[in-house]
């Protein structure tokens, strides 16, 4: 057996919520090192799996590591808005019993110094597909001081982003993560459990991999697929990553969808997908929080499709 590099966050709830599901397909949108899909695959042994991940190093991993499950498991390499769009529209709707995403950088990639996710490492990279065409470097040395600061208060919440934008911009050109946390150390805010350059990281690495627009393009073509008995659960490790996911959850459990000064329902009072599973978030466990620090940030919501 494989050394496992990376351990997934909330195995426990993940297990739980897809527990029982019969026959059927569950689709991994977020595969990584294939922690979750293991794990959905022991839990229900009729189940096929659909794996998708766009990080080549991980889908070797998991291409041995789910060997045993045979044709059970398909792996799809991509960015996961895009492939669960081609997913959809090949499969039977009513086969779906689940959707899970896990919308974070694993362990691993961190670690990696040479990916540039670290705020030690030599490379100023980020990006978890190898092959795409935007990296850190290109945000760091080429994006303008309005974009900088655009992305340091929306991704990182940075209350200095313009002059952490202004400092980057006059001591560019940056060939390394290493370098930019250490010439903006003294403009990031202390006093946190964290170091002082993750919330930096943090908006770079969003930016890089356009992690929100990923988020709200796989929802949309989720809503889009009309599925009508599918759990669809979603990991988010960033509060803005987990209103976007709150506030479609609710939409989507909204029948009427009328604007709020209509006189009277003229919709048809018939847009309700399912219901809403987790009124708040499902967090980790005290135990899970002291052997995965990644954890503490990860927070699971839940919806079931009743169509």
């Amino acid at each position: 057996m494989q050394e496992i590099p990376h351990i997934p966050v909330l195995y426990r709830e993940v297990v739980d919520a897809f527990t029982d599901l019969g026959e059927g397909i569950v689709i991994d949108c977020t595969m990584g090192y294939g922690g979750h899909s293991s794990l959905i695959l022991e839990a229900n042994p009729n189940i096929k799996l659909i794996a998708i991940d766009q990080d080549q190093t991980a889908i070797d991993f998991s291409t041995k590591r789910l060997a045993k499950y045979g044709d059970r498991v398909t792996i799809k390499k991509g960015r996961f808005s895009s492939v669960i769009k081609e997913i959809l529209s090949e499969v039977n709707a009513a086969d779906i019993k689940g959707i899970l995403a896990d919308i974070g950088v694993s362990s691993l990639q961190l670690n990696q110094k040479e990916r540039g996710f670290s705020y030690e490492s030599e490379t100023l990279d980020m990006r978890m597909d190898k092959d795409a065409p935007l990296s850190a470097s290109n945000v760091i040395n080429e994006y303008s001081k309005s974009e900088l600061e655009k992305i340091l208060l929306e991704y990182g919440e940075l209350r200095n982003y313009k002059k952490i934008a202004d400092v980057i911009v006059k001591n560019r050109p940056f060939l390394s993560s290493k370098a930019l946390s250490e010439t903006l150390k003294p403009y990031m805010p202390r006093g946190k459990k964290i170091h002082p350059a993750t919330l930096l990281m943090q908006a770079i690495r969003i930016e890089v991999n356009n992690e929100l627009g990923e988020l709200k393009s796989v929802l949309k073509s989720i809503e889009e697929a009309k599925l009508p008995h599918a759990k669809v659960a979603i990991i988010s490790f960033h509060s803005l990553e987990d209103r976007i996911v709150k506030q479609e959850f609710a939409r989507w459990a909204k029948s009427c969808i009328c604007p709020p000064e209509a006189f009277r329902c003229s919709c048809g009072n018939d847009h309700q997908l399912g219901k809403v599973l987790t009124k708040k978030p499902i967090t980790a466990q005290e135990d899970e929080l002291k052997e995965n620090v990644r954890s503490r940030s990860a927070k699971m919501r839940l919806f079931q499709m009743d169509l």
